[in-house]
């Protein structure tokens, strides 16, 4: 695993599902990420998640889960503890916002662990822009996610994934712009005065 520390901490790259480098006693972890714009167009780029980091409760660790599209399924291995969502990073072409969010599950030792579909809705880009999360259970994509298993580690796919789906399931948060904006000039970056 790969550590990336910054003045903000340290957050530990998440081995994705391709990677065969998991360590054993780890669990797989997966889900369904679906993004969608709900208010007015505004600009060319349709949103997609970048990323998501989950935070291991109580020891402090966070894991950053690689996701780059608008409806896609990701996959890790995680030690078995519990886990809460705490950031997502979204991006529109060149432009990149992050919302602080909270939601918990637990991950046991065992089968793979499917946590659901999650739903990214996003305002049209103004001041005070909000994301909506809803996280459902999602059968279809559960068995898509069950198939893929066999198909990539059939070693791990003995028993069906187990769903879990982190609670609260629906919230909303502000989503704050990450600079630096693209090909504005540097009298019109407010953040600067």
């Amino acid at each position: 695993m790969l550590c990336i520390c910054s003045i903000a901490g340290c957050v530990t790259e998440a081995p994705g599902f391709s990677n065969s480098q998991y360590e054993p006693g780890q669990v797989l972890i997966m889900g369904h990420v679906v993004t969608v714009l709900t208010g007015e167009r505004a600009r060319k780029f349709e949103p997609a998640v970048r990323d998501i980091e989950l935070l291991a409760q109580p020891a402090g660790r966070r894991y950053r889960v690689s996701i780059d599209g608008d409806t896609q399924r990701f996959a890790t291995f995680l030690p078995p503890g519990r886990y809460e969502l705490t950031r997502v990073k979204i991006h529109e072409g060149p432009f990149l916002s992050i919302a602080q969010v909270s939601s918990s599950f637990s991950v046991q030792a065992g089968p793979p662990v499917f946590v659901g579909t999650w739903r990214f809705g996003l305002d049209s880009p103004r001041y005070g822009r909000r994301v909506a999360v809803s996280i459902v259970s999602d059968e279809e994509a559960r068995q898509k996610a069950e198939k893929e298993i066999q198909e990539t580690h059939p070693d791990r796919g003995g028993a069906p994934p187990v769903t879990v789906i982190p609670e609260p399931a629906e919230m909303e948060a502000r989503l704050y712009v990450v600079a630096p904006y693209p090909r504005i000039s540097r009298y019109f970056r407010r953040h600067y005065w």
